[in-house]
């Protein structure tokens, strides 16, 4: 992936982390997004989760950077845990994942802007494809 998509969206990740409600936000927002995605998490330890979160955003940067020895690196934990054998985590809940999301940068990261929308999208569906091709 291009570097420059890259540093956008590291810069926009360093703004969102700054905020300490991004996180909490991002939650209300997937969490509203459809009864299927609250039933998924009813019995959710969220200061876990959201730590979690976290290092998997920065896990989706680093494993983009990498191409696809950077994907196996560090999102292959990740497809398990997520995979149809474990915790069942198909593509529909991928689509409410990733519009909450950007519902949520675009809402918490003072400079969003296309630019910013596109590198989010561009690094997340990345990272969500290598997810959806280990279900």
């Amino acid at each position: 992936m291009e570097e420059k998509i890259l540093k956008t969206f590291e810069d926009s990740l360093a703004r969102c982390s700054a905020n300490p409600g991004f996180l909490d936000r991002f939650y209300e927002v997937f969490l509203d997004s459809s009864p299927r995605v609250k039933e998924k998490f009813v019995n959710t330890d969220f200061v876990r989760q959201k730590r979690a979160l976290k290092a998997s955003l920065h896990a989706m940067l680093l494993a983009t950077g990498d191409g696809k020895v950077g994907l196996d690196k560090y999102l292959s934990g990740t497809a398990d845990r997520h995979s149809r054998k474990e915790m069942n985590v198909g593509a529909e809940f991928y689509d409410y994942w990733l519009d909450s999301l950007l519902a949520t940068v675009k809402e918490i990261d003072p400079k969003y802007n296309a630019e910013v929308h596109d590198a989010w999208e561009k690094v997340m569906m990345s990272g969500i494809s290598y997810l959806l091709s280990k279900y």
